[in-house]
């Protein structure tokens, strides 16, 4: 029997490789003739790098550029022979490298510095992984790393993150970088708006350290950031789908000249997914919380779609089973007992939730 192991990674906890890895080992344990084949997923966000890179002849570059609070990180980014250019937000302004939150200076910038390397290094195209952002900059952050100027009232510079959208008054975008030939690609697993109560900060700002103050502040800068950038002929849609991924980040670079398009969908495809799937007898996939959410257009929800298309059987293995669903699940929290136990030594439950699956089928 073939098994094809695509899961996300277990924010938090487990990468997809280690993921895959820990579930193919449990399999093992009960099914040692079956056939594996690993094949990690993502859908923007943290592994997309990772996921995109075991498909491919792609090349490693890496360089450092500032993180969301200021201070240097290093961030991969991926180029191929033929010019393609592949970033991932969470590597260079990611909530994880912060070491606490701050919803008010976090910024882009890092990522605006990532996209510049790849201009400079000839990329022909550009496609970008927006995923576990850290701040509420509407992008700012990396349009400015990309040669655009904001000002207050005053004509000085703004500040970074979302307090410096609350003194903007207007942008000049002359200096901006022109777009690839092959055009800028985002990769999202959000149809959020730009701004309101489905927008960036109403819906993602209290993951990044907002309260309910905070995020009418933050909405009101993410709508003066839009009205700047339309004044100044960078206009977006700030009702368009994806507008409001990691942060407003998708706005930003909407209104630079990008398109958007479905980050677990696009990885699938640049994985291999479907032709993988045509001859697969099962797919096992999973996430850190598989709820009603996995289902709208989330990775998981995308796998299962694509294997009942195929006719391939399916498992889903998570921390947290909180959704009703037709496949077979199994939850590392039932298995350890508790979350607690489960997030303390995941590779563990991830391999004995590998020979349960293997026993499901």
């Amino acid at each position: 029997m073939k098994v094809l192991i695509a899961p996300d990674s277990f924010k938090g906890s487990a990468s997809a490789a280690e993921v895959a890895a820990a579930l193919a080992h449990g399999w093992r344990s009960m099914r040692g003739d079956d056939e594996i084949v690993l094949l990690p997923q993502a859908d923007g966000g943290e592994g997309t790098l990772e996921a995109i890179a075991t498909a491919g002849a792609w090349h490693w570059r890496q360089l450092e550029v500032h993180g969301p609070d200021g201070r240097r990180v290093p961030a991969r980014w991926l180029l191929d022979d033929d010019g393609r250019a592949v970033a991932e937000l969470a590597e260079s302004s990611g909530i994880a490298l912060l070491p606490r939150l701050d919803p008010w200076r976090a910024d882009s910038r890092g990522l605006g510095e990532v996209i510049a390397a790849a201009l400079a290094a000839g990329a022909r195209s550009v496609q970008v992984g927006l995923g576990g952002s850290a701040s509420t900059d509407g992008g700012a952050g990396v349009l400015m790393a990309l040669g655009l100027k904001a000002f207050d009232a005053g004509g000085n510079p703004i500040g970074v993150g979302a307090r410096g959208l609350a003194e903007l008054a207007h942008v000049d975008a002359e200096g901006l970088a022109a777009l690839p030939p092959g055009g800028v690609e985002l990769l999202a697993d959000t149809e959020a708006p730009l701004y309101g109560p489905r927008g960036a900060a109403a819906v993602f700002g209290p993951q990044k350290g907002a309260n309910p103050e905070d995020i009418a502040g933050l909405d009101s800068g993410l709508r003066r950031w839009a009205q700047a950038l339309r004044a100044a002929g960078l206009a977006a849609d700030p009702e368009q789908p994806g507008a409001g991924a990691a942060g407003g980040v998708g706005f930003g670079l909407l209104a630079w000249g990008a398109t958007t398009t479905s980050g677990s969908q696009r990885i699938a495809a640049l994985t291999g997914l479907p032709r993988h799937l045509a001859d697969a007898d099962v797919v096992v996939t999973g996430e850190g919380r598989f709820d009603d959410t996995s289902l709208g257009g989330k990775l998981v929800g995308h796998v299962l779609a694509a294997a009942e298309q195929a006719g391939t059987a399916a498992v889903v293995v998570a921390g947290q089973v909180a959704a009703q669903c037709t496949v077979p699940t199994v939850s590392l929290t039932e298995l350890a007992g508790s979350g607690d136990a489960a997030i303390g030594d995941p590779l563990r439950w991830l391999h004995a939730a590998g020979a349960v699956a293997a026993q499901r089928v």
